[in-house]
């Protein structure tokens, strides 16, 4: 820009010859150029007040010589108006210096204001000390850390908070290490607080200026570390406990690894000692399937027809029938009264089919209960019911490509004969708390003592489920329609009983015979074998001897009308004291069936018989 002298000989140079009453115009017009907005440069924020005023002289010198071109220049001139002219420019530089002053004032009071608010509010403490520790300015932060005001801070030794002499003999050495040390010096103060918590504060502080000189101060910010120091302390000790862990679990690895090549090393003996055994079962294995077949071969010659015995036309019809539906998976339908031994039937059946290498699974009906048929059919889920507390598997998969022989099919509840029907129609069911649909591939065998046609009739069974059943049906003759079989049937369960109780039995007399093919026999060959067996127990000698139930030396055996009454009336008295004895328990081990030698199902078939009724 030049100095005021200089300024003062250009401003002459280009106003000379201007007349006086024109350069004493120039002066206010230059003055409104620049109290007008437009003429302030010095208001850009980004320029220096220094290089704002140079423009601003500048501009002046520009517009004076503008305003003095268009006057006439005067060359003469007296020293008075030229001095006067420099005083008044110089007077316009003095007041755009004082305008830029103020603006850069007004940006330094924002400024301030700013960062006095950043200094406040930071999260971390921030304290000012003199030399000797005396705080000088604290912000909020820091002040709260205290618990006190912030006015309360202001020239107060920062070693008076600290109640611990250890501690603020810490804080002094650190000062003292603040002001002969150059850079950021650290520590860590210890403190507990007013309710017995012990909190770290670590302060980072750095001296500002020299000491002794003006302006001295120590900066110092203060951060709490007491969760820091708590979660190093925690880390550590799970460190050290994973340690600790892991050492233990690699002495257990390793006694284990040692135990386990143990264990190889004799499961390898036990392979080896397997093999052979596994060998030796082969052979014996083979030796016992062929004694198997072997004594199946000799079983069916005996008895005719795996377990029937008789020779009768009667029976002889039912192995005829026998013999063709067993080779076939048609289902059968087993007719008859109870005891005439439609279990024997059923399982010549599945012995003669292509299903005798698998299971026969037998569902007595009437032995269980009506709310676990079901169950015991169908099987069951774990929780499907209070009580089952593990899966069970049911009758009808245990049967699995094998044959189930349903007796006494006639007592099935009506509601779980539809299940029935489908597993006959389409082969599948579900468990009981199960919706998975099990498919199984299982022959049908029933059996039934009822008039089935009887009971469609009368709805207790369902007429699609009998006519599903009734592919086959056999009927087994009464004991009594078949007399001429006694005599071979009571030679079987002699042989049967002499080797069971270790009896020598080896005749009957014809008077015997002939009185037990007299009897009427409502409990048909079960009763039968039960009054053998009894009679094989109490006989003495060689020759079998039936005391028990008949009296040979009296004529109770004659077909006359009196004498089968007396025989009837004999029945009932024995069969009603039994009852009376055991309290009207029919079943179990001291019912009157048990005492009786009779199935549970013949007892009150013979009641019914007879017509006893409890009142």
């Amino acid at each position: 820009m030049g100095s005021p002298r200089q300024k003062s000989r250009a401003f002459r140079r280009s106003s000379n010859g201007t007349p006086k009453g024109n350069r004493k115009q120039a002066v206010p017009a230059l003055r409104q150029f620049f109290a007008q907005p437009g003429g302030r440069s010095v208001g850009n924020k980004d320029k220096s007040p220094a290089t704002a005023a140079g423009e601003l002289r500048q501009q002046a010198e520009k517009k004076l010589r503008a305003t003095a071109e268009d006057l006439q220049a005067s060359r003469a001139g007296d020293r008075s108006q030229r001095l006067s002219h420099e005083l008044e420019v110089h007077q316009i530089e003095l007041e755009m210096q004082n305008l830029a002053l103020r603006q850069a004032q007004q940006e330094l009071e924002l400024s301030l204001a700013k960062y006095a608010e950043l200094f406040d509010f930071a999260p971390v403490g921030y304290f000012a000390f003199d030399a000797s520790g005396v705080i000088r300015e604290v912000n909020l932060a820091g002040a709260r850390l205290l618990g006190i005001n912030r006015s309360e801070a202001a020239a107060t030794p920062f070693a008076s908070y600290i109640a611990d002499p250890g501690e603020r003999a810490r804080f002094t050495r650190h000062l003292a290490d603040v002001l002969h040390e150059p850079g950021v010096q650290r520590c860590e103060i210890r403190l507990t607080g007013t309710d017995g918590k012990v909190v770290h504060w670590q302060l980072q502080s750095v001296a500002v200026g020299a000491p002794g000189k003006k302006g001295f101060h120590v900066f110092c910010s203060v951060v709490d570390g007491t969760l820091a120091r708590e979660l190093k302390a925690q880390l550590q000790k799970a460190h050290d406990n994973l340690e600790c862990v892991v050492g233990e679990r690699t002495e257990e690895l390793t006694r284990a690894n040692a135990q386990l090549t143990r264990e190889i090393d004799e499961r390898k003996r036990a392979e080896e000692s397997l093999k052979n055994a596994l060998a030796e079962i082969k052979g014996l294995k083979d030796r016992l399937l062929a004694e198997n077949i072997y004594l199946r071969q000799e079983a069916a010659g005996e008895y005719n027809f795996g377990e029937i015995v008789g020779q009768s036309k009667a029976i002889t019809h039912v192995f005829t029938q026998v013999k063709q539906v067993a080779p076939m998976d048609a289902t059968v339908l087993l007719l008859g009264e109870t005891g005439t031994g439609k279990g024997v039937v059923a399982r010549a059946i599945h012995s003669n089919s292509s299903r005798k290498d698998r299971p026969m699974i037998t569902v007595n009906c009437t032995a269980l209960p009506g709310n676990l048929i079901e169950s015991e059919l169908f099987g069951r889920e774990k929780g499907a019911f209070t009580g089952a507390n593990a899966q069970q598997i049911g009758r009808f998969e245990l049967a699995h490509r094998g044959t189930i022989f349903l007796d006494e099919i006639g007592e099935m509840p009506l509601e779980l004969q539809c299940k029935l029907l489908r597993v006959i129609q389409d082969g599948e069911f579900e468990r009981l708390g199960s919706p998975r649909t099990v498919k199984v591939d299982v022959r049908i065998i029933a059996a039934s003592n009822k008039n089935l046609e009887e009971e469609v009739r009368n709805h207790r069974f369902r007429e699609d489920l009998f006519y599903r059943l009734n592919v086959f049906p056999i009927t087994i003759p009464p004991l009594r329609q078949r007399t001429e079989d006694i005599p071979r049937l009571v030679e079987h369960f002699i042989a049967k009983f002499n080797k069971k109780n270790g009896k020598k039995i080896q005749s009957v007399s014809r008077e015997t015979l002939k009185a037990l093919q007299q009897y009427q026999w409502p409990g048909n060959v079960r009763e039968l074998e039960s009054v053998v067996e009894r009679a094989v127990i109490t006989t003495q000698g060689p020759s079998l001897q039936i005391v028990d139930r008949f009296d040979l030396d009296r004529p109770a055996m004659s077909t006359t009308e009196p004498q089968t009454k007396a025989l009837a009336e004999l029945e009932y008295d024995h069969i009603l004291g039994v009852l009376l004895k055991t309290g009207w328990r029919i079943e179990g081990k001291n019912g009157a069936a048990g005492l009786l030698g009779l199935n549970p199902s013949t007892l009150r078939a013979r009641m019914r018989k007879c017509g006893i009724q409890r009142k």
